[in-house]
């Protein structure tokens, strides 16, 4: 880690969230879809205790405005989080994601990867904070936000923050916004692609890395991967008209 992002001597622990619990042991999968005929928005606040662990995918469609609040509470040894995210989003939306993980013990690990893409006159925005407590040590937490801007009307912010109180970790973060790569463009279109599915192959694997997190099944046995992807690629090529 860059210890120069260590910092013994102002941590304040924020009170715990409480919110829907974690059980030690346990293993949860959620996935919320917001559009369409998804569900809604998901908790605000999550506890994990000892060697559970929580995958939560969340999924934004074209026409949803939406702020989304998460706070989950790292509390017991061996928890693990993962946290993934696709935004789409166009015309006059707005969607905000505000994160934070708080790790309060040692020997846990987190990951968040999110990815957006905004076109129209769209504001949207990512802010995720880690937070280290100065005993969680052995901590592994990693965060990314990758986005991209289709037209000059259409913004998205990120607000990437590490506080890190303890020496013995492992932590990142990445955030980035940018256009899509017309040099790919112009290769796919040299083997015969068109230049609007060119676009639209490219924005399906921008976000790819989020879908192929999603197991393929649900807990209920359905179809979920293949489903969900082909929601998005439904409202990927619908963004591109």
């Amino acid at each position: 880690m860059d210890r120069n992002k260590t910092d013994h001597g102002n941590y304040v622990p924020a009170p715990l969230c409480g919110g829907e619990m974690i059980e030690a042991g346990q293993s949860v999968r959620r996935l919320c879809v917001l559009g369409g005929n998804g569900g809604g928005i998901p908790p605000r606040c999550y506890t994990a205790e000892a060697g559970s662990k929580l995958e939560l995918t969340v999924i934004v469609l074209p026409g949803v405005s939406a702020s989304i609040p998460l706070t989950v509470d790292l509390v017991g040894e061996g928890a693990e989080i993962n946290l993934n995210g696709i935004f789409l989003s166009n015309g006059e939306d707005k969607v905000d994601f505000d994160i934070t993980m708080n790790h309060r013990v040692g020997g846990c690990r987190s990951s968040q990867l999110f990815n957006g893409v905004a076109a129209g006159n769209a504001r949207c925005s990512f802010a995720g904070k880690i937070v280290v407590a100065p005993d969680a040590q052995k901590t592994e937490a990693f965060q990314t936000s990758r986005n991209i801007v289709l037209g000059d009307s259409a913004r998205i912010e990120t607000k990437p923050r590490l506080e890190i109180y303890a020496d013995d970790v492992q932590c990142s973060h990445g955030a980035t916004v940018g256009r899509l790569n017309e040099e790919e463009q112009y290769y796919m279109r040299t083997r015969g692609i068109p230049e609007e599915e060119a676009r639209i192959l490219q924005m399906i694997s921008f976000v790819a890395p989020v879908l192929a997190a999603l197991p393929e099944y649900d807990e209920t046995g359905r179809p979920c991967r293949e489903q969900v992807t082909a929601t998005v690629e439904a409202a990927v090529r619908a963004m591109a008209k």
